[in-house]
C-alpha cells in the first residue's frame, strides 16, 4: 500500500529521521549504558525501560524510512477558494450546527483536534466544493448533507504534526 504523502510531509519525516539518529539514539544508548551499570541485570527495571525506549526508536526510524519509499507524491490542485489540501472548512451539518474542520493527508490526521484526511468519507465529499455548496456525505449504507459555510486556506501549521503510529 502507497501512503499518499506531499513533499512536506516527507520533508518532516526525514528531519524527524535525522533527530532521532543524531540525538535520540546517543541518548538511548547512554541511557542503556548507564542502567547497565547498576549490577544485577535480572532485577533491573531501569536496564529493560531504556532497552524498551531504544528499540521503540529505532522501530520509529524504520517506520518513518518505509513511508518515505512507498510513498506516493501528491499535490493540492485546488483552487484558493476550493477545499483542499491545508484548507480549514466550516461545514453545518443542517440542524445548526457546525464543525470546523482542516483537509490534511493521513499521516496528520487527528479528529480529535479536528484534522481529517482528505481520504475520509467527510474529507472526500468536502475536496473540490466551494462555500454555499451542499454536499452528500456517504458513510457506509448511510447518507447525509452538509453545507459548506467557509472555506480559508491556512496552510500547514506547527500543530499539524505527523502522527505516531
Amino acid at each position: 500500500m502507497h501512503d499518499k504523502l506531499t513533499k512536506s510531509d516527507i520533508e518532516k519525516m526525514e528531519e524527524e529521521i535525522e533527530h532521532r539518529r543524531l540525538v535520540v539514539r546517543k541518548e538511548a544508548i547512554e541511557a542503556v549504558k548507564e542502567a547497565r551499570a547498576q549490577g544485577d541485570l535480572s532485577e533491573n527495571f531501569e536496564y529493560y525501560a531504556a532497552k524498551q525506549a531504544k528499540n521503540q526508536n529505532e522501530s520509529r526510524i524504520r517506520y518513518l524510512e518505509n513511508m518515505i519509499r512507498t510513498a506516493e507524491i501528491i499535490e493540492d490542485n485546488s483552487r484558493a477558494d476550493e477545499v483542499g489540501l491545508n484548507k480549514r472548512v466550516v461545514v453545518d451539518f443542517g440542524d445548526g450546527d457546525t464543525e470546523e474542520y482542516k483537509i490534511v493527508t493521513p499521516v496528520r490526521a487527528n479528529s480529535l483536534e479536528g484534522r481529517i484526511t482528505f481520504e475520509s468519507p467527510l474529507g472526500a465529499a468536502l475536496m473540490g466544493r466551494k462555500a454555499g455548496d451542499v454536499c452528500t456525505v456517504r458513510n457506509g449504507d448511510a447518507s447525509y448533507t452538509v453545507k459548506i459555510l467557509s472555506v480559508e486556506n491556512t496552510g500547514e501549521e506547527e500543530t499539524d504534526v505527523i502522527r505516531r503510529y
